[in-house]
């Protein structure tokens, strides 16, 4: 069988690294956070193990219930009734079912049936084809108007890409809008669902069957470069050395290919290059009273620069309330590296102008987490865009989220494309 080094202990590089050894591969697992999970993984918040950032299931993620199956672990998917909220112009609306559009006072009602053909319209999608190259901004307004557009999408678009708010996939956003529609009680009540324990349940599982099954995980050791000789890979160059190997697969960030696999031909290492990533600076406050009743509320506000906030607490029952406040924004945007005190006053004051009822005193605890490549910007024709999972290099398999498009980022996502890599080494 293969030797296999995996690039990445996130949940791709996990359940890859599950999958190889489940086929008898030689596993190593190279990581260099000094723990396993990624976006994932769990810290000490204040007492509480709870994801670094947020995480939620949806019904239609069956790779991810396939594997916990696998694991033993499917008892330990929990599923609760949700909400989402929009909060416009210092008002707060229900949203997110038929009867909260029909209630909706900010649109005519020709504009909310228009929105709610386009909404539901979506749910029933077999294909996204049709849409790969159309620009989501242009696919709103012909469907629900300007003003919808104005009033529901603009501004949640202008805070999580900037620049490249008017430039992003349709294909992209349909493909959200279909899994969180799709994702219900009823036709008035969503329901999401969570990991009991968080994602660390899942992370622990993995990382024990791993090593269970003879596969090694090394910890607080990245990779520097993948080694190459007559255009097939021979092992990986970490701060200890050389190690062997007949294949990798790689998780990293498509940012960092070009310096991790100098061998790569020049084409590849521009395309892997041209892919754009969007920045995250997300706060998390442990407070004593709740933000809203909802899990996640949208924010179309001038005085707050936020798209939304998820309040976290509303899906898992924790003793205190857990919100996540993202900023997303380009790495190279000044505010990227302002102090994290900034962030959490800033956070705060935001939650106060959300509930008059928040005072300085109800702060428990806050943390600042920072990613410099979140999320992938899926301008329309992206799919083009994306370089073969097999590289041009023999037994070297790259991916990161970007290839899940039109899906967005998710671990059920993860989940299937690393079976996908894993049933694809080669032996030679």
């Amino acid at each position: 069988m293969a030797k296999v080094a995996i690039i990445g202990a996130g949940a791709m590089g996990l359940a890859a690294a599950y999958h190889a050894v489940g086929k008898g591969h030689e596993v190593t697992v190279y990581e260099g956070d000094k723990v396993a999970g990624g976006m994932a993984a769990h810290f000490d918040f204040d007492g509480l193990s709870i994801e670094r950032f947020y995480h939620f299931v949806c019904k239609a993620d069956q790779p991810l219930f396939d594997l916990m199956a696998e694991l033993g672990i499917a008892d330990k998917m929990v599923w609760r009734e949700t909400s989402m909220g929009y909060y416009v112009d210092g008002r707060h609306y229900s949203w997110g079912d038929p009867l909260s559009l029909l209630k909706f006072p900010l649109l005519s009602l020709s504009e909310k049936l228009r929105y709610g053909v386009q909404m539901f319209l979506q749910t029933k999608r077999k294909a996204f084809d049709d849409l790969e190259n159309v620009n989501a901004k242009d696919w709103f307004v012909k469907w629900s108007g300007a003003r919808a557009y104005d009033v529901l999408w603009r501004r949640l678009m202008e805070l999580k890409f900037f620049e490249y708010a008017d430039n992003i996939s349709a294909a992209w956003i349909s493909t959200r809008i279909k899994r969180i529609g799709t994702s219900r009680k009823s036709m008035l009540q969503e329901e999401l669902g969570v990991i009991d324990g968080g994602s660390q349940t899942l992370v622990d599982a993995l990382v024990n069957a791993i090593r269970e099954k003879g596969g090694t995980i090394r910890l607080g050791l990245p990779v520097r470069e993948v080694v190459v000789v007559d255009g097939k890979v021979t092992g990986v160059r970490t701060d200890e050395g050389a190690a062997t190997c007949d294949n990798v697969i790689s998780t990293a960030p498509t940012p960092f290919i070009s310096s991790l696999v100098p061998a790569l031909p020049q084409a590849s290492k521009d395309a892997y290059d041209a892919i754009r990533n969007i920045g995250v600076v997300c706060v998390l406050l442990k407070l004593r009273k709740p933000v809203t009743g909802h899990f996640w509320l949208n924010i179309n506000d001038p005085a707050i620069e936020i798209p939304g906030i998820v309040e976290f607490s509303n899906l898992r029952r924790l003793p205190d309330t857990v919100v996540y406040v993202p900023y997303y924004m380009p790495q190279t945007y000044p505010k990227f590296d302002k102090p994290s005190a900034f962030f959490v006053a800033e956070a705060m004051n935001y939650m106060r102008r959300l509930n008059p009822g928040i005072g300085e005193s109800d702060l428990i605890a806050s943390h600042v987490g920072r990613l410099r490549h979140a999320q992938p910007v899926c301008e329309p024709g992206f799919q083009a865009k994306i370089p073969p999972v097999q590289t041009p290099i023999e037994g070297l398999q790259i991916a990161d989220t970007c290839y899940y498009y039109p899906e967005d980022r998710g671990i059920s996502e993860s989940v299937r494309f690393a079976k996908m890599m894993v049933d694809s080494i080669s032996t030679r």
